[in-house]
């Protein structure tokens, strides 16, 4: 591929995104252009990636083939009218923002725009990431092409009617948190028992690591690969029932529902 890709903003998930791309060898560093408005941030991600950056929005927009928004949902207004008459009309533009509808890209850099709504997370950064995308009619079959190689560079894809993007951010977007959560209580329960710290982060990330591969590389329904873990009468079983006593799944559902409502707030803003 022979595009060039600019970032406005270069927070975590920018730098997860360009550390992907980078490690699939995809595209070479002098063909990744960041800026933020920190001075700290550009040099941080010069020296990590080996990238152009710079505080000026407006030179990386007009450099892009392919502009990514990295920026947070309520800084897209400003940016956008910054940028907006340095864009070409062939640029193709890409929110990674919770809440940036395909619409809101249209109406503010005009009907014309080559629009994707996207949602990546943050194990991008490990070539392990999950994105969903959306385009508008203005993409070409070519162009959608392109860039779902880019995604595809760090991880997993999966091409969405945009009606479902605002439930994304809760099952994807924001699920590491909660994964997170769940490594460091597993490893609080096994420091508890005696294993020493940092064997119990390994132990408790290994095993959530190895369940995910299970369900993606078996196909297996997540119920029938728990049922084969569970020896009558035995110690997953009673684990399982404290958990279900506990409404460790209603949990799990009402914290989604809780992120998909803020995420409905954002959009409508």
């Amino acid at each position: 591929m022979n595009k060039r890709i600019g970032f406005i903003g270069c927070g975590k998930m920018a730098q997860a995104m360009i550390q992907g791309i980078l490690n699939s060898q995809l595209l070479p560093a002098e063909n990744i252009y960041a800026s933020s408005a920190s001075e700290e941030t550009i040099t941080l991600v010069r020296e990590k990636f080996g990238i152009f950056t710079c505080l000026d929005n407006r030179q990386i927009a007009r450099a892009a083939d392919v502009l990514i928004l990295a920026v947070k949902p309520d800084v897209h207004k400003s940016v956008i009218k910054q940028i907006k008459d340095s864009v070409s009309e062939h640029t193709i533009i890409i929110t990674i923002a919770a809440g940036i509808t395909l619409q809101y890209i249209e109406e503010s850099f005009g009907e014309h725009v080559k629009a994707i709504r996207t949602m990546p997370n943050t194990p991008s950064l490990v070539g392990e990431g999950m994105t969903a995308i959306a385009a508008n009619r203005n993409v070409l079959d070519e162009e959608l092409r392109d860039m779902l190689s880019i995604f595809a560079s760090f991880g997993r894809i999966e091409l969405i009617e945009e009606k479902l993007m605002n439930a994304i951010p809760a099952i994807s977007g924001s699920s590491p948190a909660y994964v997170y959560m769940l490594i460091e209580a597993l490893a609080d329960g096994g420091v508890m028992q005696g294993i020493p710290r940092k064997q119990a982060y390994q132990f408790a990330a290994q095993a959530v690591m190895g369940a995910a591969k299970m369900v993606l590389e078996t196909g297996m329904h997540p119920g029938v690969l728990k049922d084969d873990v569970c020896t009558p009468g035995g110690a997953t079983i009673q684990a399982i029932a404290t958990l279900e006593k506990e409404r460790f799944r209603s949990a799990v559902i009402s914290a989604m529902e809780s992120c998909t409502k803020r995420t409905e707030e954002l959009a409508q803003k």
